[in-house]
């Protein structure tokens, strides 16, 4: 399994840890350029996905993501690991790829319906509350886009993704309605429904989301996990991408 779909029209991937040739606590299909991994192998993991979406590795666009909630229209494309400060990216320029990187945090692909306006999302619990989706929405409206639709890839799910009282204090800050995404773990702790969480923001702002079953911290054989690391005390880590592309008009 190296990468899955969801059913948006336009070409998509969520890449496993899978298929790669980085090594050790990298292994294997590391794609972020912000660790201590060797820059040539995540350039060749990073080629090895543009291939597979029939991109050109130059197309293939990040971002330096920094948990907020600013999102980024590509117009032309950025030299590779110098894309801007932000947390989406939004395009309707053919050919280019867009690309989130993740390792817990849920990736949110947006389609319209041509697949020609897309987006893509990193949504930790602090960009989601932020506000980042509805940015990723309203940078794609503005380009044109009508009916919207979303799919939020693989991520930590509630059974793995225990907080205190300053993640929960934070949420319910916003909208004490949001408890519905806690339920009770040890004493003063909770488990928190992160994709429930998203999909509920993407709803509210009138775009149908899917949510992908896959936990990535519970499935260490495809996915890599900060919420693992830090439990094991480890001291690296690698990071999957998940990409979206615009179909040519």
């Amino acid at each position: 399994m190296n990468f899955l779909t969801s059913s948006l029209p336009a070409q998509h991937a969520f890449f496993t840890r899978n298929g790669g040739v980085s090594a050790g606590p990298y292994a294997t299909l590391n794609c972020s350029l912000s660790g201590a991994d060797d820059r040539t192998n995540v350039l060749t993991n990073r080629a090895r996905v543009a291939a597979a979406l029939q991109t050109d590795p130059n197309n293939l666009l990040g971002l330096k993501q920094v948990h907020g909630a600013t999102a980024i229209t590509v117009t032309t494309p950025w030299p590779i690991g110098a894309g801007p400060n932000a947390d989406a990216l939004v395009t309707a320029m053919p050919n280019f790829a867009l690309g989130i990187i993740t390792a817990d945090c849920a990736p949110v692909l947006f389609s319209d319906a041509t697949g020609r306006i897309v987006g893509a999302a990193h949504a930790g619990w602090r960009g989601a509350l932020a506000g980042i989706l509805e940015a990723t929405a309203a940078a794609m409206r503005a380009l044109g886009a009508g009916a919207i639709t979303a799919a939020i890839g693989p991520c930590i799910h509630q059974p793995s993704y225990e907080v205190g009282p300053d993640l929960r204090d934070a949420i319910l800050a916003r909208n004490p309605a949001d408890d519905t995404y806690f339920v009770p773990a040890r004493p003063g702790h909770w488990h928190f429904n992160l994709p429930a969480y998203c999909q509920s923001r993407l709803q509210a702002a009138g775009i149908p989301a899917e949510i992908l079953p896959h936990d990535t911290c519970a499935d260490e054989q495809n996915f890599f996990s900060h919420r693992r690391r830090t439990l094991r005390r480890e001291a690296a880590i690698g990071h999957q991408i998940s990409v979206i592309k615009s179909c040519i008009a």
